[in-house]
């Protein structure tokens, strides 16, 4: 299936099945997610990848109660960073330097501008731009979960904190962005299955400047 007629395929599920997607499709999406682009390739996120019945019948109520929590094969959560720090950064940076075989200095001066620029803005704005790299990443996993005709169920539905805590996320520096329920539509019950996909017209979405 190519990416246009998946990205027409899918929806957002509304009702699951509980079926165990391949491990092999599961990897597809995750190392799609993993290979996204982020800014300054930070990747200032994690997933956290969830099985385990248990902890996803603590979840669902947490997810204000969607049924896809717990019906899904997988649920992903993409958790950020909640700060920006020079070390942070100086670990990611060193690295990018090692895996490429350049000497340790190479990207010093970036490395400091790139902190000159983020040290003096808000602990706020830190958390909401690395949230937004976290999205791209999102976005990556659902298109090639529609490659591989897994549903995927977006969900900004969820109270951060409460999940936050389940998973052990403040501890680490993360805060709970978004999740990702990957699984199989129940076809018999999900009201949304044969719904026309309906998006912008293409004529009102895009504007070409020649």
């Amino acid at each position: 299936m190519s990416l246009i007629e998946g990205l027409k395929w899918r929806y957002a599920a509304k009702k699951m099945n509980g079926e165990t997607i391949p491990q092999e499709k599961l990897d597809y999406i995750l190392e799609a997610a993993r290979l996204a682009p982020s800014s300054s390739g930070l990747q200032p996120y994690k997933i956290f990848v969830i099985s385990n019945k248990e902890i996803l019948k603590k979840l669902k109520p947490m997810a204000w109660n969607q049924s896809q929590i717990v019906d899904a094969s997988h649920v992903l959560v993409f958790a950020s960073w909640d700060k920006y720090s020079l070390d942070r950064i100086e670990s990611v940076f060193d690295y990018t330097v090692a895996q490429r075989g350049l000497p340790p200095e190479t990207m010093d001066a970036y490395k400091e501008r790139l902190w000159g620029m983020y040290k003096p803005l808000s602990s706020e704005w830190h958390a909401h731009h690395a949230s937004k790299q976290a999205y791209i990443s999102f976005a990556m996993a659902i298109a090639a979960a529609a490659e591989q005709k897994i549903d995927a169920t977006p969900m900004e539905g969820f109270t951060p904190e409460e999940v936050d805590e389940l998973l052990g996320l403040k501890e680490q520096g993360l805060q709970s962005t978004l999740i990702l329920a990957l699984g199989y539509r129940d076809e018999a019950e999900d009201w949304l299955v044969d719904m026309k996909k309906v998006r912008t017209p293409k004529d009102q979405f895009i504007t070409e400047l020649k």
